[in-house]
């Protein structure tokens, strides 16, 4: 890596340069501590209901003793086909307890998905909600799956809401099931085995700890591999990056990204069990009354997002009426996809908090570049590498020659946390992971920006997304950027499409802000004033909505004819 670290200069004052060495820990023993000193202190709020350091303790040597009485050895692979809620916590640290890797799948995967993630992680075993249960069924004959073990979303429910919920809605919702033939339940299986105690096996930190499915959206999903080692220095870090914004244990984080990602799984899991911070659990990000209420009731200090549900909040009617109090919101960390200023400064003024923008992905196993929590935030810019996070500028073409600031080339990251690989893809791990001169690993993200003068990074775009105009380069978040700054605009995606004359020429794909909209032709003026005539779209499309993955990043190849 480059021997100069411009960012370094511009850490907030009380963010160390490095954090080595970094402890022989697992997210285990973090959480097996906090169950011994503090047993009483919430670990997780679901809808209501406190889960405490305790019971997620003992919940979890439970299904461990269960897994192991079922014959799942270390380095097994166990699938969390879950929301999330309380039971995939406790299934996953049950499944590291007894030495398996955890596979948390997307529960909302259709079955030709599902058949693909299963078939990338080799799972023989899955803890899956009911409503998912007919559907994975469905894909077990071709998978190595041999046992299901079934859980229903009331189960930790207050009370009153879970018989509610069993009147109401548990039919309605696909909840009520049957089990097949030497299929289980997770409640009996807790129950069975409360008393058995936690297997005697030693989990290491070098230990394979998840897989986690990168490139579902672009082609068959592959398996990313990350090691506890690599939990534990994410979780680190983040803490480091943001502690004078976050008090311990008090300090509530809301998570309506799914942990089956790794911004959820990797980043802000390890965050609250290192840091102690209770997590509310949101199951349906999408539910975004229910988001908005959760937030009046809980009141959390920290929010997780992507700018799509950040959008989302800001154009719900309960917002838009001021019938949400967002004070209790001091700190918003944003990632998955590029954040537009009108969002962030909307944002800001509506909570009075702070947005941190970040970048990461899934091989990285949350090797995270950021904006500082106090320092500057420059407009357009995802931040800095965090502590040992180091990254280079490389030409695009060769993967070789570092480009001098300012210019855009390929974003190459080094740092403790790299993933292992991809689960049995060993030539696929070859071309994402390499080693450089010093020996070090470097990860090559596919990803295209440049660094300024003071270390801040600036994504210009994915190399696949660039669009070549009568010989120009475009860059679409670029346009989107103008594009989003339209009072009328909620959201929008561009693209370039075929054209004969100039190779491709630019298309955007533009959602409106309830009640309001615009023409063609005003979109076409208003870009006029901002951009460089080629940038400038040629057609505008106006829609409903914007095909988005599962953490709510545009997905512009769907939109490509």
């Amino acid at each position: 890596m480059a021997d100069t670290r411009p960012w370094l200069a511009h850490y907030d004052t009380d963010v160390p340069a490095t954090l080595a060495p970094y402890p022989d820990r697992t997210l285990l023993d973090y959480v097996s501590e906090s169950a011994r000193t503090y047993p009483d202190r919430p670990v997780m709020l679901f809808k209501g209901h406190r889960v405490t350091y305790a019971e997620l303790e003992r919940q979890s040597d439970a299904f461990a003793a269960a897994l192991l009485a079922r014959n799942v050895v270390p380095g097994d692979r166990v699938a969390l086909c879950l929301p999330n809620c309380p039971q995939f916590l406790i299934a996953e640290m049950g499944a590291w307890k007894a030495g398996a890797i955890a596979c948390p799948l997307n529960p909302t995967y259709t079955e030709r998905e599902l058949h693909e993630a299963l078939s990338a992680s080799g799972a023989a075993t899955a803890v899956v909600l009911n409503r998912y249960y007919d559907k994975l069924k469905g894909v077990q004959p071709q998978t190595s799956l041999v046992r299901l073990i079934a859980t229903g979303i009331k189960e930790y429910l207050p009370f009153t809401l879970r018989m509610g919920y069993t009147l109401l809605k548990e039919k309605e919702e696909g909840e009520h099931i049957t089990l097949r033939d030497g299929d289980e339940r997770f409640a009996d299986l807790l129950s069975h085995h409360e008393r058995t105690g936690r297997p005697a096996h030693n989990v290491a930190p070098d230990d394979p700890a998840v897989i986690l499915m990168s490139g579902g959206t672009t082609g068959t999903p592959k398996g990313v591999v990350g090691s506890h080692r690599s939990m534990v220095a994410a979780g680190m870090q983040l803490r480091a990056w943001l502690k004078s914004a976050m008090n311990e244990w008090s300090d509530i984080i809301m998570l309506p990204l799914p942990l089956f990602h790794t911004y959820g799984n990797t980043g802000v899991q390890s965050l609250a069990f290192i840091n102690h911070n209770p997590l509310c659990l949101i199951p349906d990000a999408r539910d975004f009354g229910g988001l908005l209420k959760e937030i009046a009731t809980v009141k959390p200090a920290f929010i997780c997002a992507v700018p799509t549900l950040l959008s989302a909040i800001l154009n719900h009617k309960l917002a838009r009426q001021g019938k949400v109090d967002f004070h209790s919101i001091k700190l918003c960390f944003c990632g998955a996809a590029p954040l537009m200023a009108e969002t962030q400064r909307r944002f800001e003024e509506l909570t009075g908090g702070v947005i941190v923008e970040g970048y990461s992905l899934t091989e990285a196993q949350m090797a995270v570049l950021a904006n500082p929590v106090r320092g500057e935030k420059k407009i357009g810019s995802v931040g800095m590498p965090l502590p040992d996070v180091d990254l280079r500028i490389v030409n695009a073409d060769d993967g070789d020659t570092p480009v001098p600031l300012g210019e855009v080339g390929e974003i190459v990251l080094s740092a403790p946390q790299l993933m292992l690989g991809y689960w049995q893809r060993p030539e696929e791990t070859k071309s994402m992971l390499r080693t450089g001169e010093s020996g070090q690993r470097l990860l090559y993200t596919g990803d295209l920006g440049y660094l300024d003068a003071d270390g801040y990074v600036f994504i210009v775009d994915r190399k696949k997304d660039l669009i070549k105009t009568s010989g120009y380069q475009v860059w679409p978040r670029e346009i989107e950027e103008a594009i989003s700054a339209h009072p009328s605009v909620a959201e929008v995606g561009v693209v370039g499409v075929p054209d004969n004359m100039k190779g491709e020429t630019v298309k955007a794909f533009v959602v409106f802000r309830p009640g309001m909209s615009a023409t063609a032709p005003e979109l076409k003026s208003f870009c006029r004033e901002r951009l460089a005539p080629y940038k400038v779209p040629s057609e505008f499309e106006f829609v409903a909505e914007l095909p988005k993955s599962h953490v709510g990043k545009v997905l512009r190849r769907a939109l490509k004819p």
